[in-house]
Order: structure tokens, then C-alpha cells, then sequence
């Protein structure tokens, strides 16, 4: 007989990147169980910045409004030296849709603190004062062992472990899974009050002419993230104050810091995030410098990736092969975002004296070439929103010229038409579907919130039994578990769960015309898509998820009949 309450996985520490795997395997249905060695929540952040892409990712999850109830949006990145005002670059998303169109400022407790909420609320509690001391692995399952703070040893059997348990990780050492890379710099950050007439609606730097520092505004007023790329053991407060008056050219004072780390960071990766039934996620799989802030997004970002392809595995709904897409999707991402913070780190503390001298004539003239300005502002923004990555080489990703040849029988036809947007590897919401007043974009924005894949399938062309309709309701019926099928309409349609859209600005962001298809994977990435839904089509978007048995080469229901009415999340804002 099966443990019912045994736990289908068990994740390993509870900072931003556990919570988010615990809370997406948790409302997949999969019996969890989170566990930190700590006494309890940690009371000081490291993380303070929340980019566009992860708080997607958050709307996805339906915790978004809670965690920007908690912070300051920032849409500007603003340079001094030497007293001198530089340049001021202002967020520019103009080649890069999203519906959070700048970085959210927000102490890495809060993060939690909104993340703790909504695990709490898919019934799952954190054990604190846990650690995990060993594991073995078998081809069914894994056994954990774990050890009580007052001394209580616990062996527990679980289907999955996900190590979320820092740089540190006790889950990647016991893999064997080796951080390689090089140890870099000593910074120091700290929050404290700050007394200035500098306005908090930008990021600060400033060089000092040796090096730099940053200040970034919290919402709560005048307390500010500081950062020091070259700290010295005394002065304290007032010497830390002292350099960024000089920097900025106007008197900065200091207050007592609530919190201060002085630390060296390292650039290292592992080479593979999972072996068997065990994964690792976050600072666990890599560690790097705080230049871009980019740690804990890339962390959630993974824990999202591996927690729907865990759960679909677990239940049943795809083959064991589709672990193996988290490494490889992953793995590339962060490998350049070594190289990205690498770059960054350079810019941030430009320790070269050459520097004072060179950035006033450097950022004249981005100053006063608009054109070169809105590229640096997009270039940099692209590189840290996370809006640019995509998976267009994953096995999870099929070929849109393919699809399209399948779906017309036409040769000619597909190389002279190029490709709608969306493509596949993308994000769905790379669309301009972000039209607050569009009954169809927020219809998008809600399905985006169901934890399963969407087909997403453009109404007309052919009647409830022919062709499109009747696949789209075969696939609705076999795969309802774990897909949701919606036909996107502007009136009435045959097809299985109308999404509205009287004004066709979804369809034509979308770029569906009648009888076309989207297939969206359940992070919001594209998988597939095609100018006709058949069989063929959908199977081979299908393939890579292992399936036991393709679509039924009939419709499963009676001619006529109505289809049974599927499960749609609730409208909610966005």
C-alpha cells in the first residue's frame, strides 16, 4: 500500500528560491515538504532588486500585487563623478513588452515574507531547524536524511529533493557537483537611513576617483541599500558618508546601518544542476557578484523552470526525459550570466583612475546623442530585465516552419511567409498583450495563472467537427488535466472554452488568424505554433513531454454533444 502522507519532494531551504519551488510543485498537486536549517526567517536581505521577467513570474503565481504593495518601482539608473552630474538613463521598454515595465526595489524579506504567505495558503509550513545531513538515491525514489535542532534524526523517503540551500549547499556537495569559477572581489553592502536632497526615484552611482559606489532607494523613506566597492575597516558610517559626498559633489550623511556584510563574492557555476531524482536551484547551482542583481531572479526563474516539469512528471503527464530540459535550459542562461555580471562588476567599480577623466567626455556624448542613449538604456535593460531569455534551442521547442509545413502541405508558401510573433522560445507576453483596457489581454493574463499548459486556438475556418474545433476538443477532453485548451473568439464559437476577445487585439498581437494555434508551456514561454491545428501539428509540439499515447484519431465525444466545461481560474487583476 502507498504512504499517503509520505511527501512527493522535499525542498531544501526556504529563502525566495525554495518558496517559489515549494509553492509551484504545492499548487500542481504534489505533497511537499520544505525544511531549513535555520531557527527561522533570515532578518537581513541580501537581494533588494525584483526585475520585469521575475515579476511575471510572480503575476503567474498570483503574488505579484502583494509584493508591489511592498516596494519602490525604479525606472532610472543615474551616473556621477566626481561631483558631476553624468547622465541619467531612463527605463526604456519600448522594444521589450512587458506589464511591469521597470525593477521593483524591495528588501529580499519581504520577498519572503509575501512567499511565506502564499505557501502557507497551499498548506504548506516550513520546518525550521531541519537540516538535511545525507541522502541516497535509488531509480524510485530518495532517501533523506534529517536532523532536529534538538537532536531528533529522521529518515524520510520522498519521489524528489531540490537543494534551494544557498552557496553552501549541502545538496551540491553531496552530489559531488563541483563550483567552477574564480573567486573576485570585496564589496560591502549596508541599509541605513540616509539624509540627502537627491530625489529617491533613481538608482545612484558615482565615482570617487579610485572606485564606486551605489545607492538605491527603499520605499520606506529615507533609507536607503548602500554599496562600497572598495570598504575599509574603519571610518564607519561617517567615512562611508564622506565618499559619497564626494562622489555625488553634495553632502550625504549616513545614519547607523541597520545591517552591513562586508564579503568576498565569487564567480562559479556547476556544470549540471541535476543527478537522478536531485536538483539544485539558486545560489546552490551558481554564485556570482551582487553588480546586476541578478541572483535571486535567475534563482526563481529556475525554481519556476524545474517545479512544473517535476509536478507534470510526478502525476504522470509526461515522461521522465523532461527533467533532463531544466539543465538544459539552464545551465546556458547561467553560464552567461557569468559573463554578464563579470561585464557588470567591471562597470560598477571601475577601479581604473583613467576613468575620472574619461567619463565625463564618455557620457557627454551619450548625453547629447539621443539615438546611442536609447541604445545603451535598451542594452542594458535587456540584459538584466530577463525579458531577453528564451529557450528557442530547447528539445521543448519545436520548429514554427515545420509546424507551418505540416499544417498547409505547402513549401512554397511557408518560405515566402515569415513567422508571426510570439516565436517559438519565447515569452507569450513578448506580445504587445498588455492593454489594460482589452477584454482579450486580460483574459491572457488570467489563463496565464492556470499552473497548466494553454492551447491557445483562433476561432473560424472550419465547423465544430472538421478540422481545427475538432482537434482542439479531442486534445481538451484526453490532455484536461494538465492542458487547457481555449479558443480565442470575438463572438460565439464551437470550439471548447471561449477566451473573449470582441476587439481582436489579442488575435492580432498574437498574430493568430482563423484556424491557427499557439501552444504556451506552463512559464509562459511559447512551445509551438502553427497556421492549422491538426493532429500531426499538435503531436509533434507534443512529442517532447513522452506522452503514452498521442491524440486520439477521433474526436472522444459524440457528434453534437457538448463538451463538458472546463476548469478556468478566476478573473483577477493584473
Amino acid at each position: 500500500m502507498p504512504d499517503l502522507d509520505r511527501p512527493r519532494a522535499i525542498v531544501v531551504g526556504a529563502g525566495p528560491v525554495g518558496l517559489t519551488a515549494a509553492h509551484e510543485l504545492a499548487r500542481r498537486g504534489v505533497r511537499v515538504r520544505l525544511v531549513d536549517a535555520a531557527p527561522g526567517p533570515a532578518p537581513t536581505s541580501r537581494a533588494v532588486a525584483v526585475h520585469p521577467r521575475t515579476l511575471e513570474t510572480f503575476a503567474q503565481m498570483g503574488v505579484v500585487d502583494d509584493l508591489l504593495a511592498r516596494g519602490r518601482r525604479n525606472r532610472a539608473f543615474t551616473m556621477y563623478s566626481g561631483g558631476r552630474r553624468l547622465v541619467r538613463l531612463e527605463a526604456d521598454y519600448a522594444t521589450m513588452p512587458t506589464s511591469h515595465p521597470y525593477t521593483l526595489i524591495v528588501p529580499q524579506t519581504e520577498t519572503e515574507a509575501v512567499l511565506r504567505e502564499a505557501v502557507a495558503r497551499l498548506g504548506v509550513g516550513i520546518e525550521w531547524g531541519v537540516r538535511l545531513t545525507g541522502f541516497e538515491q535509488d531509480e524510485d525514489g530518495v532517501n533523506v536524511r534529517l536532523s532536529r535542532a534538538d537532536g531528533t534524526l529522521e529518515s524520510v523517503r520522498t519521489s524528489w529533493l531540490v537543494g534551494c540551500d544557498g552557496g553552501h549547499s549541502t545538496v551540491r556537495k553531496l552530489l559531488g557537483l563541483e563550483l567552477v569559477g574564480e573567486s573576485s572581489e570585496t564589496w560591502m553592502l549596508a541599509d541605513a537611513p540616509v539624509e540627502t536632497d537627491l530625489p529617491p526615484d533613481t538608482i545612484y552611482w558615482t565615482h570617487t576617483g579610485g572606485h564606486a559606489l551605489m545607492m538605491v532607494p527603499y520605499a520606506r523613506d529615507g533609507h536607503w541599500r548602500l554599496l562600497d566597492t572598495a570598504p575599509v575597516p574603519e571610518g564607519g558610517t561617517a567615512r562611508l558618508g564622506a565618499k559619497l559626498s564626494k562622489g555625488l559633489g553634495r553632502e550625504v550623511r549616513v545614519g547607523e546601518p541597520e545591517w552591513t556584510s562586508v564579503f568576498t563574492f565569487q564567480q562559479r557555476m556547476v556544470e549540471r544542476m541535476h543527478d537522478g531524482r536531485v536538483f539544485v536551484a539558486g545560489d546552490a547551482a551558481h554564485v556570482h557578484s551582487p553588480a546586476s542583481g541578478q541572483g535571486m531572479n535567475t534563482g526563481v526563474q529556475e525554481a519556476y523552470n524545474l517545479a512544473w516539469k517535476l509536478a507534470q512528471v510526478d502525476r504522470g503527464h509526461a515522461g521522465r526525459a523532461l527533467l533532463d530540459t531544466y539543465s538544459e535550459e539552464r545551465v546556458p542562461i547561467g553560464e552567461a550570466l557569468l559573463g554578464s555580471t563579470r561585464t557588470a562588476t567591471f562597470l560598477v567599480q571601475l577601479k581604473n583612475l583613467f576613468a575620472s577623466a574619461a567619463l565625463p567626455v564618455v557620457f557627454g556624448v551619450v548625453r547629447s546623442v539621443p539615438a546611442l542613449r536609447r541604445a545603451i538604456q535598451r542594452k542594458v535593460l535587456g540584459g538584466m530585465s530577463g525579458l531577453r531569455i528564451g529557450y528557442a534551442g530547447s528539445c521543448l521547442t519545436t520548429d514554427a516552419e515545420r509546424l507551418h509545413l505540416e499544417g498547409t502541405g505547402n513549401a512554397a508558401t511557408s518560405a515566402t511567409v515569415p513567422a508571426p510573433a510570439p516565436a517559438p522560445g519565447r515569452r507569450v507576453t513578448e506580445a504587445r498583450v498588455h492593454h489594460r483596457s482589452s477584454p482579450g489581454c486580460r483574459s491572457l493574463h488570467d489563463e496565464l495563472r492556470d499552473p497548466r499548459w494553454s492551447l491557445l486556438c483562433a476561432a473560424g475556418g472550419t465547423g465544430a467537427d472538421d478540422g481545427p474545433v475538432c482537434v482542439a476538443l479531442t486534445a481538451a477532453v484526453q490532455y484536461g488535466e494538465w492542458l487547457s485548451v481555449r479558443t480565442v473568439t470575438g463572438t460565439r464559437s464551437d470550439g471548447p472554452a471561449p477566451l473573449a476577445d470582441p476587439d481582436a487585439r489579442l488575435r492580432s498581437a498574437l498574430g493568430l488568424a482563423p484556424g491557427s494555434w499557439l501552444l504556451v508551456r506552463p512559464d509562459g514561454y511559447v512551445a509551438a505554433r502553427g497556421d492549422r491545428l491538426t493532429r500531426a501539428a499538435l503531436d509533434r509540439a507534443l512529442a517532447p513531454l513522452g506522452l503514452d499515447a498521442p491524440l486520439a484519431g477521433e474526436a472522444v465525444r459524440e457528434p453534437g454533444a457538448a463538451l463538458p466545461p472546463l476548469p478556468v481560474p478566476p478573473p483577477k487583476e493584473y
